[in-house]
């Protein structure tokens, strides 16, 4: 019997790394480039990747310690802000001019309403205060018919209804005032007084906040337009109001370049057309039937297509 050679049957070490080499892995067990790039569990090992994202930030901070990097990076912060105030400063562009007091608004034949909200079924405060500026220019003979256009997307929220309702009580006879069930926004209620009411010219009662963007979208829709913006206090309402309006320039930039269909857009109507040319008690006016609604009966034709419309929004 000879001596056992301790390491006897081994594959032998190499002589220049004193490491045994590499050796295909049995089934299930992963050979060292494997584990090289695999980690626990079979996992992909993120150190190298790790590294190349480290290499990287250094590039990166290495280079903005040079002018030539600082100057790049100021461009570009400076590209970015100027894109974004691209929309805003076309808003204000488009209502150069076009905004007015209730007293010296140029008279027009129609002045439009937006909806601005409803509380237990009455106007907010702000909607209210946009009412009541309408009816003074209706005594004050600037607007012949007050087109209110708002949210009728559902049977328990009527904002046409709710603002008719109030201006009638502040003295605006019911054949004047005519109802838009699918104002359902800006752009809406700007396409759809044009299309389908036919109003090419009109006073615009909004907030100041949102003036701008009115006269724009209705300009885009083919409606000469002025606005006269209602004086609020600037309460956290008011600096709400202010700072949706910087994100809604956005859309409404989109809207006009785009020109989409609104939600509901439906056959011609002409309430206003018959608001101008009843008396003003209701006779003559409205919906064919002199029932006093000053269209309202017209656009209710299609509450049902009206509200699927707006559920799938």
């Amino acid at each position: 019997m000879c001596p056992t050679v301790a390491g006897a049957g081994r594959a032998p070490l190499s002589t220049a790394s004193g490491r045994r080499p590499n050796r295909r892995a049995p089934h299930g067990v992963p050979s060292e480039e494997r584990r090289s790039t695999e980690g626990a569990g079979g996992m992909p090992n993120r150190t190298a990747g790790g590294g190349r994202a480290a290499r990287l930030a250094r590039a990166i901070r290495d280079r903005l310690r040079t002018r030539r990097g600082q100057r790049r990076l100021t461009q570009a912060v400076m590209g970015v802000c100027t894109l974004a105030l691209v929309p805003s400063v076309w808003l204000h562009q488009s209502a150069d001019g076009r905004i007015r007091t209730a007293a010296d608004v140029p008279a027009r034949d129609v002045a439009v309403v937006f909806g601005a909200g409803l509380r237990d079924g009455t106007p907010s405060p702000y909607l209210a205060h946009r009412l009541d500026t309408a009816a003074l220019l209706y005594r004050t003979g600037k607007a012949r018919v007050v087109l209110v256009t708002g949210d009728n997307s559902r049977k328990d929220y009527d904002e046409p209804d709710a603002m008719r309702r109030y201006l009638t009580r502040h003295g605006v006879p019911r054949g004047r005032i005519v109802d838009d069930y699918a104002g359902f926004d800006t752009w809406d209620s700007c396409v759809r007084a044009k299309k389908i009411f036919g109003v090419r010219q009109a006073i615009l009662v909004t907030q100041d906040f949102h003036v701008t963007r009115a006269l724009a979208l209705c300009a885009a829709a083919g409606i000469d337009a002025y606005g006269v913006p209602v004086a609020e206090p600037h309460d956290v309402t008011w600096y709400y109001g202010g700072a949706r309006e910087v994100l809604a320039a956005d859309k409404a930039s989109l809207d006009a370049l785009l020109r989409p269909a609104p939600t509901f857009l439906g056959p011609r109507e002409h309430g206003v057309a018959r608001a101008l040319a009843s008396d003003g008690d209701g006779n003559g006016g409205g919906s064919g039937g002199g029932d006093g609604n000053g269209g309202a009966a017209e656009s209710r034709r299609h509450p049902p297509e009206v509200s699927s419309a707006t559920a799938a929004r």
